[in-house]
């Protein structure tokens, strides 16, 4: 069994007390050091952009514009072949900027559930992890699991309650 330092103990204990005295917002300025990697940073930016209403406008206004030069263009193949190519090339980047910000709240979610069930006295640990099984074993342990729900429900028609911890088998 390794020794904790003292320094790593009061580190902990610094860290609890801010969640007692701090607001939530400041506790997650000093827990969490700001992202350095300069591509998540801006695929989070841009992400955030892309998500929000004013980005939408922009979107909407820059369809506009290029609608209403249509006829300074006269409707030609290169004045459509601009908006194709802005938004293919928008569309395709895009999709790496937000897959890379879903991978990462997905890993975010994983190890926040992992937690949950790790510290669950009662949790069953070999739910630790399930994101690395095969497509098999995710359906067997689903199955075990829609016969939990399904037997819940039936409590509940016949009036009895669903609560409680069954066992999986």
């Amino acid at each position: 069994m390794s020794r904790v330092r003292k320094e790593d103990f009061l580190e902990s204990i610094r860290y609890k007390l801010y969640a007692i005295i701090m607001p939530k917002k400041i506790i997650q300025e000093v827990a969490m050091p700001p992202t350095r990697k300069p591509f998540t940073r801006f695929s989070r930016y841009v992400s955030s952009a892309a998500g929000h209403p004013l980005g939408f406008i922009a979107a909407c206004l820059i369809i506009l514009v290029w609608a209403a030069s249509g006829k300074y263009f006269a409707y030609s193949n290169t004045w459509q072949l601009v908006i194709n190519t802005g938004t293919t090339i928008v569309t395709f980047l895009m999709v790496f900027l937000i897959q890379n910000t879903q991978n990462r709240d997905s890993a975010a979610m994983q190890i926040k559930l992992d937690e949950l069930i790790r510290t669950d006295k009662e949790a069953h640990n070999a739910l630790l992890d399930l994101e690395e099984l095969t497509e098999h074993e995710l359906e067997v342990l689903r199955a075990k699991y829609e016969l939990l729900a399904a037997e819940a429900r039936e409590a509940l028609r016949k009036g009895k309650k669903d609560t409680g911890r069954p066992e999986v088998k």
